[in-house]
């Protein structure tokens, strides 16, 4: 019964975001509301300049709708969508002076942080309400624990700002953070399920759904562009499910290719600071492998297969856990 809710949730989603986004492609294509392109990024990422962005406004309506629906309004439901819906909200309002308002830098870092931070206190609170509040963290593949005690809220800070900003940073190139959130929402509802949480299994069954029907007009040439308002939904989405399900450091191993991501750029930073030199042609590491001349379908060929790898690692690794 509960795999037939499962797939309902996950078809659902999919046809929804089916319809729904050649309407508001057409829309945004109206609106003359286009990605604006980084000059010093990859050459022939200029061609995309003016493709309609914000798809991440469709990714939550349809999750967030379809989730309520079919799982009800518990509050650990509550709380995963009040996050993922907190994140996306900051990243429409970076898409909005982007693409709107033609303010090139978007929301400035601070307020990037502060709405964060407001989302992890909402978080916390919410789970202190669901009574899964538990400060201790299990390592993943050992079994062994780290008890934070009173760290354990900053910790949940960290993963919410870790999360949205890891995939903001992997949206680059088409289809490549549609894809990698594909695979990893299907892994995390098998674990939700596992962890006996039938309303973030659906969930992340929506959220699966949501990004392959995105895929479809994502895929390289895209249609359309998630925007800041999918990439940071979704970190906080991810941020969030872990949290709930007692996996928190096992979003490392399953989100393994976003944290690769997030690396590139730390050690790129770090590098140049040090040396000023480069250890990459360019950070994240998709435009690395693109400079070394591999087409993107290609890096999002093999990155997707990294993720599936992480993703079949996750699931292994959370049998130690649950």
């Amino acid at each position: 019964m509960i795999t037939a809710r499962l797939v309902a949730a996950f078809i659902l989603s999919l046809l929804a975001t089916l319809i729904l986004f050649p309407v508001f492609i057409k829309k945004m294509q109206t609106l003359q509301y286009g990605q604006q392109i980084r000059e010093d990024g990859p050459s022939r990422h200029l061609a995309k300049k003016g493709t309609p962005t914000m798809g991440g406004v469709i990714i939550m309506l349809t999750a967030a709708i379809v989730s309520l629906i079919l799982a009800g309004f518990s509050i650990t439901l509550i709380a995963a969508v009040a996050v993922f819906a907190g994140c996306g909200s900051i990243g429409f309002m970076d898409d909005y002076l982007k693409v709107v308002k033609n303010r090139s830098l978007g929301l400035r870092a601070r307020s990037k942080l502060a709405g964060e931070l407001i989302v992890a206190l909402i978080l916390i609170i919410l789970v202190f309400a669901a009574g899964v509040y538990n400060p201790e963290l299990t390592i993943p593949f050992t079994g062994a624990t780290i008890k934070l005690g009173m760290l354990y809220p900053l910790f949940i800070l960290v993963i919410v700002f870790s999360a949205t900003n890891a995939v903001n940073l992997t949206d680059g190139i088409d289809g490549l953070a549609g894809g990698l959130s594909v695979i990893a929402f299907t892994a995390f509802s098998y674990i939700a399920y596992r962890y006996g949480s039938i309303e973030l299994a659906l969930f992340c069954a929506t959220l699966a759904g949501s990004c392959l029907g995105f895929l479809f007009y994502n895929h390289h040439p895209a249609r359309i562009f998630m925007g800041d308002a999918g990439s940071l939904a979704l970190g906080g989405a991810f941020a969030a499910v872990a949290v709930l399900t007692k996996t928190e450091l096992l979003l490392i191993v399953i989100g393994g290719v976003f944290v690769l991501e997030t690396l590139s750029v730390i050690l790129q930073v770090i590098f140049f600071h040090l040396t000023g030199k480069r250890v990459l042609l360019m950070a994240p590491l998709h435009h690395h492998f693109e400079l070394k001349g591999w087409s993107e379908q290609k890096v999002v060929r093999v990155f997707w297969s990294a993720g599936i790898a992480f993703a079949f690692a996750g699931v292994i690794a959370s049998g130690r856990i649950l």
